[in-house]
């Protein structure tokens, strides 16, 4: 068992779930993010055996195993003074209109006091 945990801590590291960044020629710094998910198991039986007067044997089956599985999540976009997370999967839609929705209501907000300083400028 010790083996096999020392081999997965070789495999998994803080760069497999948050990885090196890599800088763009316009200064965009991109750093991709991942999901790790491992298993382990392992078990073991000892059976007696008696084999006459001579000595008991006790013979030993085990086993262990492990999985690890490595998602992509997404990458961070670090630039322009903004720091985003573009996601991989299927919502990118929805995650996106989450992440503008700020910016949107901003512009909306901006629109409506030019509209009223207008207003006040013609009734004056």
């Amino acid at each position: 068992m010790r083996t096999a945990m020392e081999s997965i801590k070789e495999m998994i590291d803080v760069n497999v779930v948050v990885g090196d960044p890599v800088e763009t020629p316009d200064g965009t710094v991109v750093i991709p993010v991942s999901r790790v998910t491992l298993g382990f198991a392992a078990g073991g039986a000892e059976f007696q055996v008696d084999k006459g007067e001579e000595e008991t044997v006790y013979p030993f089956g085990g086993g262990s195993g492990a999985g690890v599985a490595v998602q992509p999540v997404g990458f961070l976009v670090i630039g322009n003074g903004q720091v985003r997370l573009i996601p991989v999967d299927a919502n990118v839609i929805a995650d996106r209109l989450i992440d503008l929705a700020p910016q949107v209501l901003d512009k909306i907000d901006a629109l409506i006091k030019r509209s009223e300083q207008k207003k006040e400028e013609k009734l004056q």
